[in-house]
């Protein structure tokens, strides 16, 4: 698995620094941890590629184009093509930095019907996302944690053509968390 060494630590250098917002821990925890529920239901390389690079491009200074040059020194041009193309699928569009006069219900909104026509890889991933942040966002006791749910609730509803296993676990993580967060 040198490829995946290879990711993660590129992964790690970009995301040097960052640390999740709801659980003190360095941002690569989260992102191994999602390509290893991606694990679970796939062994494609490219698509734990785009699990361990899913925030890449909306959280670090990693250009499209120097992430594309990374992954065509190890991936096939095809490869580097679907990696690129399910990470820019991940990358939210409707951000408060381009929309600023969109309050964060219409943007999220937007997104949701945004991640409703991606492909079903990036759905997949996309799941495995939500199944991470929502044990996260709920252990951490944060005030957040009932808008995170059911924007995620939101977004579910919408995307529901990936993994159909992970669909279900990542519908079952938000709605216990929500129980869990209204104290049922």
């Amino acid at each position: 698995m040198e490829i995946l060494e290879a990711i993660t630590d590129f992964a790690r250098k970009a995301h040097e620094g960052q640390r999740r917002k709801f659980v003190d821990e360095p941002y690569l925890n989260h992102l191994v941890r999602v390509s290893e529920i991606c694990k679970e239901v796939t062994s494609e390389l490219p698509i734990i590629a785009a699990a361990l690079l899913h925030d890449l491009l909306e959280d670090t200074e990693v250009t499209s184009e120097k992430l594309s040059t990374f992954l065509s020194q190890r991936f096939s041009p095809e490869e580097t093509r679907q990696t690129l193309k399910w990470v820019h699928e991940l990358t939210d569009v409707y951000t408060h930095a381009d929309y600023p006069q969109w309050n964060r219900d219409k943007r999220k909104t937007k997104e949701a019907e945004r991640l409703g026509k991606i492909s079903a890889t990036a759905q997949t991933i996309k799941y495995a996302d939500i199944l991470d942040n929502s044990l996260d966002i709920v252990k951490s006791g944060s005030g957040f944690a009932p808008r995170y749910l059911i924007e995620a609730k939101m977004n579910l509803e919408k995307m529901n053509r990936g993994n159909k296993e992970l669909y279900k676990k990542a519908k079952e993580a938000v709605s216990e968390g929500l129980r869990k967060v209204r104290g049922r």
